[in-house]
Parts: C-alpha cells; sequence; structure tokens
C-alpha cells in the first residue's frame, strides 16, 4: 500500500496514523533511516537490532560455549605466566 507523509517545519515527517498501526510505531519511539539509493527505508530500533542479531546468529558456537568466557579463561592464565616469571616481590596478587 503506498502512503502520503509531509515534511513539517524542522524537517520533521509526519507519519500517516495507520501506517504507525501497522508498523507498531508509537509517540517517542527510535526510528532509525537508511538510505538505499534514492529510496529512505524507516525501521524501529527494535527491528534493526533484531537484524543484527540475526546477522551474528551463525556466529555463535552451536555447543552452548561462551566465547567471552574462554577469552577471560585465557587471559587468566597468560596473567600467571607472566606473573610466574616476575620475582616474588613483583607479582601480581591473583584472585
Amino acid at each position: 500500500m503506498t502512503y502520503s507523509a509531509k515534511i513539517i517545519k524542522g524537517g520533521k515527517i509526519v507519519i500517516p496514523a495507520e501506517l504507525r498501526r501497522e508498523l507498531g510505531f508509537a509517540e517517542g519511539d527510535r526510528l532509525v533511516l537508511e538510505r538505499e539509493d534514492n529510496a529512505l527505508v524507516i525501521k524501529s530500533y527494535h527491528q534493526v537490532v533484531r537484524e543484527v542479531q540475526a546477522a551474528f546468529r551463525p556466529f555463535k558456537p552451536q555447543d552452548g560455549s561462551s566465547l567471552v568466557e574462554e577469552l577471560i579463561a585465557e587471559r587468566r592464565q597468560e596473567a600467571q605466566k607472566e606473573d610466574a616469571d616476575l620475582p616474588v616481590s613483583e607479582r601480581r596478587a591473583l584472585r
């Protein structure tokens, strides 16, 4: 369906009420504007978040492991190795 919108003072765009209801846009919602060639695409902030999550989903480990936890564990091991090379008086207190 095609809708008409108007740019008013201050560059504000008035989106027709029917279209706002259909898209679930409410007053105060954050919208993201994307330029595609000579077209303007308007999406809700939440829609963009869902799209980004979907784009990164293939990179999530399927075994339930946490890359963050792995990184922290590796860093702790590296810190312990570094401390082991220092004289006792200069070693950090490890938790």
